[in-house]
């Protein structure tokens, strides 16, 4: 997220859906295909205030939810419930392609919470988590009726209440928890915060550690182990069960890797050799962005090491989403669109020609880029985050609010 402060009545649009183009492969940038276009197949406009994150929910013949957080103060005057990112909007998608607004859940603590900027909703579809900033918190609603959700239980610590910025949920050995990375405020510094979320209605806070330079972002969990984005000290790998010597209530720390640049913001790992790191430098909304995605090896997780990097001219990356079955990474762009990658084979293999800087391997110069949308400058995008879901990808616009999109094929 790009941190500053900005902010909307929903109105509603339907674009046409359009059809792909060929197919990219992964091979030498002397036989480059042109990527597939990313068609946009309907858009759910949001006008007054900044549309941030996104979560989805497949409801089978009730079509799939969608659930969009805002962030910041859009347009000038005071913050106020008009034009803040204090409303996460519930948006109903058919397979036909409407795109509706079904229901807004205004997340408000007298006026104190003026971005909702993460949304999740868990692994088994049950509850929504939204995390809130400045004053931090965690809010955590009931999707026993996907398209109202109810209020559950707001959740608020010393630990947490600088400022949520991202909560990541996520399952270790079966167990359900929050992974809050808390702003710094004042000379308060950053910090990890793990809630144990097995009873939604009395949370628990479990864990919590000073950690990042100056923020720690965002993390990612798989099978026992825990990615933080440290921004400029890099990312850290830790076990939180996979080793049986760390726990969510105590991470037991294994290594740590700088990237080319820092200001790690975001992290994806796919269980094997390959962890993806976004890199978030200087932007302004609406106009432009930096930073590249940078692709580490960690085959020996105790020695991780960069070996390759994707960079887009004059944009920068933000959140990732991947369809794991056809192993295509799908990154937010802000305003460059999206784009879609190959992430099939190895990464950190490449010819002379296909060398970047730094002795990195050249994503782009390998033909790995199959697929891009939203990037044609009309409208005028700022694309923050992006969720592929059975076939479909969902994309969240700050400027313009939710887009839906085809989806590469193989």
């Amino acid at each position: 997220m790009i941190r500053s402060h900005r902010t909307l009545l929903v109105a509603v649009a339907l674009l046409a859906a359009c059809g792909g183009a060929p197919d990219a492969p992964a091979g030498d940038s002397s036989s480059l295909v042109a990527p597939q276009t990313l068609r946009a197949r309907a858009q759910g406009t949001v006008a007054l205030r900044y549309t941030a994150e996104l979560s989805t929910l497949d409801a089978g013949t009730r079509g799939t939810f969608v659930y969009t957080s805002t962030w910041g103060r859009r347009g000038q005057g005071p913050c106020d419930i008009f034009n803040c990112g204090n409303v996460v909007y519930v948006w109903n998608v058919t397979a036909a392609g409407a795109t509706t607004v079904v229901d807004s859940l205004v997340v408000d603590d007298l006026n104190r919470t003026t971005t909702t900027g993460d949304v999740q909703v868990t692994d088994d579809g049950a509850l929504l988590v939204v995390a809130t900033e400045p004053t931090g918190s965690i809010v955590i609603y009931s999707l026993a009726d996907p398209a109202h959700p109810r209020l559950v239980s707001r959740y608020s610590t010393p630990d947490l209440v600088n400022g949520v910025h991202t909560a990541q949920i996520s399952r270790v050995n079966g167990a359900l928890y929050a992974f809050c990375s808390i702003d710094p405020r004042g000379t308060a510094k950053a910090r990890l915060t793990i809630v144990d979320l097995s009873d939604p209605a009395a949370p628990r806070e479990i864990f919590t550690r000073v950690m990042g330079n100056p923020f720690v972002h965002d993390v990612y969990v798989r099978n026992g182990y825990l990615f933080t984005a440290l921004w400029n000290d890099g990312v850290n790998v830790w076990d939180i069960g996979a080793r049986g010597r760390g726990t969510p209530a105590a991470p037991d720390s294994i290594a740590n890797v700088h990237t080319v640049n820092g200001q790690v913001h975001n992290l994806y790992w796919d269980g094997g050799r390959w962890l993806f790191a976004g890199e978030e430098g200087p932007g302004s909304v609406g106009a432009s962005s930096s930073g590249d995605v940078h692709v580490i090896d960690v085959s020996d997780l105790t020695r991780p090491r960069e070996v390759a990097y994707y960079s887009v001219p004059d944009a920068g990356t933000h959140n990732f989403s991947v369809d794991e079955k056809n192993s295509i990474l799908y990154a937010a762009y802000y305003n460059a669109g999206v784009r879609a990658l190959d992430i099939r084979g190895d990464l950190g293999a490449c010819t002379a020609s296909q060398l970047g800087t730094d002795n990195r391997c050249d994503l782009a110069k390998m033909g790995r880029q199959v697929g891009r949308g939203l990037d044609s400058g009309q409208p005028t995008v700022y694309v923050w985050g992006v969720e592929y879901a059975n076939g479909t990808l969902y994309a969240s616009d700050m400027l313009g609010g939710l887009w839906v999109l085809s989806a590469v094929t193989r």
